[in-house]
């Protein structure tokens, strides 16, 4: 059976930088965010980061392909067994997923933590809504913690325990963020992300949040979602120092404040309107917080 894939140069590097220079321009074109992160991050990592990134966002995205979620457990299952070693001749076939392998080859990334992470996205191809904040914070865990715990380990492995609990905190405000600014989305599809506990808190249940009538109370849910992102940012914050090599592992996290902060002005608006601020100020952002340190 032939495959049309790059022939491999003596030392194997020609198909590999063509893997990652495809999965960079992927990332390019599905998110944007941690694609400038990888320009920022060391140039003998971008690579590996790429795939690893650019595997996310396609995982992530399965939702937006598939109108069903029977096509979306398949192709996420495609991705299981890729990963599981049961796709070869199907995985050298696409470089994304070529790359993917070989930056889990390369750095030693634990497969587990990649198979849960397609496990948690299941959740996205139904419409049940998000039963509590333990749901929400095991959810964030495996997806936008764990990416962060995978790339430290691409980039410093040495450095990646020690700031481990840093990205539990920081990937499950993350996620906060990422789905304050999806929840347009997130509402045209009948999906509800915002915690069954903290929507009850606010005398609201998932049918009102998406009917969108109930503005005052509307605005309190989407303050207190935007506050348990506040809260996992200030336990990051306090659970130590990230070690420099590891920065740019970060560097997504930078934007979350700002969208607390868009979302607690917008209140009810914040289902109708995208709260995303402009791209050269993520940018400045994200080259600042490398710079500093801070985040």
């Amino acid at each position: 059976m032939q495959h049309h894939h790059p022939v491999e140069g003596r030392d194997g590097k020609a198909p590999v930088e063509a893997n990652y220079a495809h999965c960079l321009s992927v990332l390019r074109d599905t998110d944007r965010d941690r694609y400038l992160a990888c320009l920022l991050a060391p140039q003998d990592r971008r690579g590996p980061l790429a795939a690893l990134y650019a595997f996310n966002a396609e995982i992530a995205r399965v939702r937006d392909l598939v109108h069903e979620p029977l096509p979306g457990e398949i192709r996420l299952q495609w991705w299981r067994d890729t990963l599981e070693g049961r796709g070869e001749g199907d995985a050298k076939a696409n470089p994304l997923a070529a790359g993917l392998l070989h930056c889990i080859s390369e750095h030693r990334l634990p497969v587990r933590v990649l198979t849960d992470m397609i496990e948690a996205r299941i959740f996205d191809l139904y419409d049940d809504p998000m039963p509590d904040r333990g749901a929400l914070e095991g959810y964030a865990g495996e997806t936008a913690s764990a990416l962060i715990q995978l790339a430290s380990l691409v980039l410093d492995p040495g450095g990646a325990e020690r700031s481990a609990t840093i990205a539990g905190h920081a990937g499950v405000a993350q996620a906060i963020a990422g789905l304050l600014l999806l929840l347009p989305i997130h509402r045209r599809r009948g999906q509800v992300y915002i915690p069954g506990d903290l929507l009850a808190a606010t005398g609201l249940s998932a049918e009102e949040l998406l009917a969108g009538t109930d503005r005052a109370r509307i605005a309190s849910a989407v303050e207190a979602f935007a506050g348990l992102g506040r809260d996992h940012l200030r336990k990051a914050r306090a659970a130590g120092e990230i070690a420099p090599a590891n920065r740019a592992a970060f560097l997504p996290v930078v934007i979350a404040p700002h969208v607390f902060k868009l979302a607690e002005r917008a209140g009810a608006d914040a289902l109708e309107r995208t709260l995303l601020p402009a791209q050269w100020r993520r940018q400045w952002w994200m080259w600042r917080a490398l710079r500093t340190g801070t985040f």
